[in-house]
């Protein structure tokens, strides 16, 4: 591509994926177009109740959804597709370019979430170049990573060549003979690299990350070892993993059934693209591997993690309805825990023990090998690119810290690099690189049962009921602000010596001081209809109950006032008295 000088920036925006492990999400915009390089997802913290999913704050896209042109996925990990579905709900993406596996995975997503028709989905294949809007053209890089079908881009700009490293490592016996194409690399690094932007996740480990071959003999022992019933937990997205344990399961007389959702659909999308091999009666349903021996069945799951919900979890929580753990069966992690979920691991290795089950586990048993690089992975791709200006990205702050100090070493000036967080705005020229600005960035919560977000507000209020509990009143007045009735109260997770009848009593003169001050302010009369505020009554009732219980029992429920009020005014009868109206309960936000 001709390089034209020109006055303008360009821009890259990270949205997500620094100073963080997941969601990784950035955006690259020059003049009034912008491209997004993936949109991933996290997993909430235990703190998050009730969150299913963490996506990164996408106040920026929204705001600029006129000059979105199109994104470049690099391949199939939830970190980088698992926001897309959620994101189409808000604007468009008018075309989406990515690997074939990633595709037929985010195709399925976007189905099922409805938004299929808001955006047009193609396939790359290595060396592709594909044009977006007037100012880019990508060219994918065939890479190695514990995914197939990934890939490292080159975008061309007006300003230069900008490489994304995306997830990778140098693996040069990849499983699938899929090798990363280290000559195109060189040829951009001759040609000259405006910037390169890099995966920092194992920048602090030092040497090579082992190729995925090396896991083949380790794993081949622990199952030569198995007598009993063999479960294997893995990444459901580690195609080249999956693919070893279905040929280990044939070696050893094994039949396999598969057990969590995101797995079935990661095996069905491979097996049809042919990343995965394996005979159809290798592969049987759960109530059929009920009549086999012990030592012929393999359960392949998801839950290498802890995540709640997933199948290996609810197995060693004896949650799940058809699967318990028997005496001599072996459990196999073949993945270690990212950081932040090595309590739920750990947790859920000491269940499975528990129950009787062999695990087996750990960094030395060299079951697992990382998909990212390590330090000399990471000055491989510095030496191969030789960028003029480097953003570590992908990794806690840390990481980018220890990539900025690999970069020196390799030679990039440490004027030529910026360590940057979320939301930060990178603006790159032929001659400088700066941090100019920042745009909105955080977290954007969903609760997938409900298919919404959750604000700050809500999840405050749930972390206080988990925390303290709640508090829940029930008050019936009438026309005149009077009790009809004592109120009742009902405390729930609420840690207090105090008796419930006497703070049944309390509340009720409480409510009735309450009353008794300031009813004058809700209550106005127009001749004989009477005009009540009752929202803003019960707004301030329930604000005033709060701060009085949390005073009166030293902790901090939830308050959540239910006010039953008549739902007509009064109306006069022959003689002169007041009928009684209907009553309308009304629940306090």
């Amino acid at each position: 591509m001709t390089k034209n000088y020109t006055d303008s920036t360009l821009k890259i925006i990270p949205l997500g994926g620094l100073h963080e492990i997941g969601k990784n999400t950035c955006v690259f915009e020059y003049d009034d177009e912008i491209i997004l390089l993936d949109a991933g997802l996290a997993f909430p913290t235990e703190a998050m109740h009730g969150v299913n999913i963490v996506l990164p704050d996408m106040t920026y896209l929204r705001e600029n959804r006129h000059k979105i042109k199109g994104m470049i996925v690099t391949h199939g990990h939830e970190d980088h597709i698992g926001g897309i579905a959620f994101h189409l709900k808000q604007f468009e993406i008018p075309v989406i370019h990515g690997p074939r596996l990633a595709m037929a995975m985010l195709e399925g997503k976007l189905e099922e979430a409805g938004v299929r028709d808001r955006t047009e989905l193609r396939t790359v294949l290595p060396r592709d170049v594909v044009r977006i809007g007037k100012s880019f053209f990508v060219e994918y890089i065939r890479n190695t990573h514990s995914i197939a079908d990934s890939f490292t881009v080159a975008i061309h700009t007006p300003l230069g060549v900008v490489i994304h490293t995306g997830d990778f490592k140098f693996d040069h016996t990849p499983v699938d003979g899929e090798r990363f194409d280290l000559q195109r690399l060189a040829e951009h690094g001759e040609k000259g690299v405006l910037c390169l932007l890099s995966d920092s996740t194992n920048s602090e480990v030092p040497g090579f990350t082992p190729s995925e071959a090396s896991v083949l003999p380790n794993l081949d022992r622990v199952f030569g070892q198995a007598t009993g019933r063999l479960f294997v937990t893995t990444f459901a997205s580690s195609v080249h993993r999956i693919n070893m344990i279905l040929q280990l399961a044939k070696k050893h007389n094994r039949v396999v059934t598969v057990v969590g959702r995101s797995m079935l659909n990661l095996i069905a999308h491979a097996r049809n693209l042919g990343y995965i091999k394996c005979e159809d009666n290798l592969l049987q349903p759960l109530h059929t591997v009920r009549s086999l021996p012990n030592e012929n069945v393999l359960v392949l799951t998801t839950g290498s993690q802890g995540e709640t919900m997933a199948a290996m979890t609810r197995i060693a929580n004896q949650e799940h309805p058809h699967i318990k753990i028997r005496e001599g069966d072996t459990v196999v992690f073949s993945a270690n825990p990212i950081p932040g979920n090595t309590i739920a691991v750990v947790n859920t290795i000491d269940k499975l023990m528990q129950q009787g089950a062999k695990v087996v586990y750990g960094r030395e048993q060299g079951i697992h090998v990382s998909g990212h690089g390590c330090q000399e992975d990471q000055k491989l791709m510095i030496a191969l690119t030789r960028p003029k200006f480097f953003v570590p990205v992908h990794g806690e702050h840390r990481m980018l810290v220890k990539h900025s100090e690999t970069a020196k070493k390799m030679g990039v000036p440490a004027e030529n690099m910026v360590i940057i967080q979320n939301g930060d705005v990178i603006e790159l020229t032929e001659d400088s690189i700066r941090v100019a600005t920042k745009v909105p960035s955080g977290i954007e919560l969903v609760d997938t049962t409900s298919s919404g977000m959750v604000s700050a507000k809500v999840l405050q209020e749930r972390q206080r009921m988990a925390e303290e509990g709640i508090v829940t009143i029930a008050a019936a007045l009438d026309w005149q602000g009077k009790l009809l009735a004592k109120p009742e109260i009902h405390l729930r997770g609420v840690v207090t010596s105090v008796e419930r009848s006497l703070l049944q009593n309390w509340v009720k003169q409480r409510i009735e001081e309450i009353l008794s001050l300031r009813w004058s302010e809700f209550a106005t009369s127009e001749g004989e209809q009477p005009e009540i505020d009752w929202g803003g009554l019960q707004g301030t009732l329930e604000r005033e109950l709060q701060r009085s219980i949390r005073k009166e029992l030293q902790c901090q429920p939830s308050v959540t006032l239910l006010m039953q009020t008549p739902d007509e005014p009064p109306v006069k009868v022959a003689d002169g008295r007041r009928r009684r109206p209907r009553t309308t309960a009304q629940v306090a936000s």
